[in-house]
């Protein structure tokens, strides 16, 4: 049978391919841009004749008609791999918001062996190829463990998806699809990086000084990410590699500006390595069919064992808070979660254990709102806030006011380094707090 005729055969509207779906069910919604969207509308419908449809989803990016719909959570369960500004946003309203801590890299193997069975994945794919392949567009991740552990498979189409190269796993046969759902092409979710504002700007200095000719850059999430990539961007550097997680708008100026050559990548040479992309639409046209980019699914970009065969591994993430102890949160706020662990982990491990690489965690000294100072470097983490990196792991800090490096330290040592990078305005309250649990020398000293 042709591919035409297969594809006529399991075409369906999105109201008859969710007719599969039962109460009890285990549904994957697919990861990041690939969320479904006609589909989840169509499930939406059957509100009223379904209980405990438990949805898997990894950041959110979308509205979700589920949700809307169910307020209370009982027809329709959502669990994430990873918190969006969505998934808050629900959880905001009430209705419970089920997080699954994730070392990432890790994330397929307990797809296929650890998590229950899933009877249902659904997903969006570019539309299918010449060979019978629907490639999953910007979100390789685990795409394709969740199609090994799926009983049935549904697609729907999306014309605007970017079809990314590979790598392996980017794609899944038509012969493998049980449903095929032509959508509404709606356009990806645009995720602009925030205006870079002056602390940004001043981690990205320090971070700077930090780079050389040949580094490979992971970048992280968020303004200060974004404002180093764009540093770099506007840089005499040359001859950068890029093998991440994510792949955000920076990496395009960094590319378009000729600083990301990649030949002196020990693996994937010349190659931009990723496992999904977030950003706006000028990012998904860079990646759309373009050979200098690879994406793998994250057992390979994320295995800190693969990433550290990079020498020069520079991997730059941000944080919530820090204690005086090392211990970097990067989570919550106490029990009320933000994010999740995603790859930050993976890769400060990477960076340490790459040839000279280096593994930073930024974030601003303290959040300063109405005249009032809340210091982001405590003398420990608050109450059911998570330890994203231990005190063993985390290295070098930076804040607008400086950079220091943990490993190694003492835990005196520690406390004297980060209260010399928090803000000026808490360091005694710092200090008679550490003197208090133990860990401040009559000797130590700060700077000024």
């Amino acid at each position: 049978m042709s591919f035409a005729d297969q594809y006529r055969q399991k075409l369906v509207s999105a109201d008859e391919a969710v007719k599969v779906i039962k109460s009890g069910d285990w549904v994957d919604y697919g990861e990041f841009c690939g969320q479904v969207r006609d589909l989840d509308k169509a499930l939406a419908k059957r509100k009223d004749e379904l209980r405990d449809v438990k949805i898997w989803s990894v950041v959110n990016p979308y509205p979700t008609e589920v949700n809307a719909v169910d307020p209370t959570g009982e027809s329709f369960v959502w669990n994430s791999w990873h918190f969006s500004g969505a998934d808050r946003k629900i959880a905001g309203t009430g209705k419970p918001v089920y997080y699954s801590s994730i070392k990432y890299s890790e994330a397929p193997r307990y797809v296929r062996e650890r998590i229950e069975p899933i009877d249902v994945a659904m997903f969006q794919v570019c539309p299918i190829d010449k060979h019978g392949y629907f490639n999953f567009g910007p979100q390789c991740s685990f795409s394709r463990a969740v199609c090994d552990r799926s009983k049935v498979i549904i697609v729907e189409v999306n014309e605007k998806q970017p079809r990314c190269l590979g790598g392996y796993e980017e794609a899944i046969h038509i012969s493998e699809v049980d449903f095929i759902v032509e959508g509404s092409n709606q356009g990806l979710t645009q995720l602009g990086a925030p205006p870079i504002t002056e602390k940004d700007q001043k981690v990205a200095n320090l971070i700077m000084e930090e780079l050389s000719d040949g580094c490979c850059i992971q970048l992280g999430i968020g303004g200060m990410p974004n404002a180093i990539g764009m540093a770099i961007a506007q840089s005499d550097l040359k001859d950068l590699g890029c093998h991440t997680e994510m792949l955000v708008d920076a990496y395009v100026y960094m590319a378009e500006a000729g600083k990301l050559s990649g030949k002196y990548k020990a693996i994937d040479p010349g190659k931009m390595v990723y496992t999904f992309a977030l950003g706006t639409q000028i990012l998904y046209d860079f990646i759309d069919e373009n050979p200098k980019c690879a994406i793998y699914p994250v057992n390979y970009t994320n295995k800190p064992s693969v990433a550290c065969l990079n020498d020069k591994l520079i991997t730059i993430n941000n944080a919530v808070e820090i204690d005086l102890y090392g211990q970097v949160n990067s989570e919550s706020s106490g029990v009320r979660h933000i994010s999740g662990t995603g790859g930050q982990l993976d890769f400060v491990l990477a960076g340490w254990d790459s040839k000279g690489g280096k593994s930073f965690i930024c974030l601003p000294a303290a959040n300063e709102r109405d005249g009032k100072i809340r210091t982001r470097i405590v003398p420990t983490l608050a109450p059911g806030s998570i330890v994203t990196d231990p005190r063993s792991v985390a290295d070098v800090i930076v804040t607008e006011y400086g950079k220091y490096a943990m490993k190694g330290m003492t835990v005196w040592q520690r406390a004297e380094g980060l209260i010399n990078i928090s803000h000026p305005a808490v360091r005694d309250d710092l200090i008679k707090a550490a003197e208090a649990q133990g860990i401040w020398k009559k000797s130590n000293k700060l700077a000024l």
